[in-house]
């Protein structure tokens, strides 16, 4: 199971049905904000508590809408007395105790948790000194759309071992990517340390392992990136362009449930200076924008739930399926839901949750489609769970299990869409469940 506990607790939510906006955009940023203690590292110019303020001020000015910051270490407090958006997370701690890194956003998110690296070096960098490594989280934008972020901070250097420790670093994203990202939205910025031109670093993983696209590949080298060994792309910081390459990236991929499309690439420098021109750290920051565009085949509810369990999702399964129609439905509960589980007219069957309580199955019959669900949550020995949940279909026939205890949701799909799948987290009973709409 996920040891991931969310900064705020996922709330419950008014009954929707699926029309809510089908397009929209967003910008992010990542930014290395020197908060070091200039004692031991002096990088920046100037006063390191004014710089710190400045780039909070900032911070608001601009408003993007998803911060992620690097080296947040001693002057952290600063950052945040001088910014105003209203979700950010907690410090880890100064040097030696924290990571560093954190993350200010527009917008509220579960299952948040921080990651050490499995592997660091010294060799050329005092990487060990703090516990560095990455966190995680899932971001609400809109209603069914949610996209997971990462933010890193790899080692740094370019001795042997140093060069070692910062390709497990970025396989250590990457796979878990692979395991707690599947079928999702995924954003990857932070501080990689990496080069394309360097032989020794893997910053296409991402590309490759994830099927994720570099932004500053496909906007500014017009979707070719560097060859491995080849002349290092070296930038001013600030930058009067993008065409140099910078340690500084941004990944991104979409889902089955909405593409997403990152629309403008800037080194961001320009903007993040004190008043006199000087810099404010040694990293020149990454912005994109991006928008996001619902899909006509798939979508998402937003969840019922708590943080629990591990991750499911049957959206890239589901994505395979040329028009996937539910046949039938199973919910398994006593005092809650063991389990739910759905078979399609292709015969593949998808389920979640545990073995236990009675199995209750509605077949469904030619034309039918299941249109809505009534989920409702609850506390159990401390773990928020689902306690109830009954679907409907097209002809008003219902399904249902578990205990109706009042905290519930109703989500109903728009006409024209049905009930094919779902998502969300479960173990020996079922924690979370987003449903998942197939156009019919």
């Amino acid at each position: 199971m996920l040891s991931a506990t969310s900064s705020a607790a996922l709330l419950s939510l008014v009954p929707l049905a699926l029309s809510a906006a089908t397009t929209g955009t967003f910008d992010a940023i990542t930014f290395n904000v020197a908060g070091l203690p200039a004692i031991l590292n002096p990088n920046g110019e100037g006063d390191k508590t004014n710089n710190t303020a400045t780039i909070g001020k900032l911070f608001a000015k601009y408003g993007t809408d998803f911060i992620h910051v690097q080296e947040d270490f001693n002057y952290h407090a600063t950052l945040y007395a001088n910014d105003n958006h209203p979700y950010r997370t907690a410090t880890s701690g100064g040097v030696p105790f924290g990571s560093g890194l954190n993350t200010l956003s527009n917008f509220d998110w579960v299952d948040f948790e921080r990651t050490k690296w499995a592997t660091c070096s010294d060799a050329s960098e005092n990487d060990c000194l703090t516990p560095k490594g990455f966190t995680f989280m899932r971001a609400h934008v809109s209603e069914g759309v949610w996209v997971d972020l990462y933010n890193l901070h790899a080692d740094a250097g370019t001795e042997d071992a140093d060069n070692t420790a910062r390709a497990a670093n970025l396989r250590q994203v990457s796979d878990h990517i692979t395991t707690y990202s599947d079928g999702n939205a995924v954003l990857v910025f932070g501080d990689t340390n990496s080069r394309y031109t360097r032989a020794s670093d893997i910053p296409g993983i991402f590309t490759t392992a994830n099927g994720m696209t570099d932004a500053w590949v496909q906007l500014a080298k017009g979707g070719v990136a560097p060859a491995a060994g080849s002349n290092a792309l070296l930038c001013d910081n600030p930058s009067p362009n993008t065409t140099c390459e910078i340690v500084d990236k941004m990944w991104y991929r979409g889902s089955p449930a909405f593409t997403l499309a990152a629309t403008k690439f800037q080194y961001a420098g320009t903007q993040y200076l004190n008043a006199d021109g000087t810099t404010l750290s040694d990293h020149d920051p990454v912005l994109v924008d991006f928008k996001w565009t619902v899909s006509n085949k798939l979508r998402v509810s937003d969840p019922q739930g708590g943080p629990h369990g591990d991750f499911y999702n049957d959206l890239n399964a589901l994505n395979a399926i040329a028009s996937p129609k539910a046949s039938s439905i199973t919910i398994r509960g006593a005092n809650r839901v063991d389990a739910v589980s759905i078979t399609l007219t292709s015969g593949q069957t998808f389920t979640h949750g545990g073995t236990g309580g009675t199995a209750n199955t509605l077949k469904l019959n030619a034309g039918e489609s299941l249109t809505s669900a009534v989920i409702c949550q609850g506390a159990y020995n401390g773990n928020t769970r689902i306690f109830y949940m009954q679907v409907t279909t097209s002809a008003g026939r219902t399904v249902a299990a578990g205990t109706n205890n009042g905290d519930c949701v109703t989500r109903t799909a728009e006409s024209g869409w049905g009930i094919v799948g779902f998502t969300g987290r479960s173990g020996d009973e079922l924690d979370r469940v987003a449903l998942i709409y197939g156009s019919l």
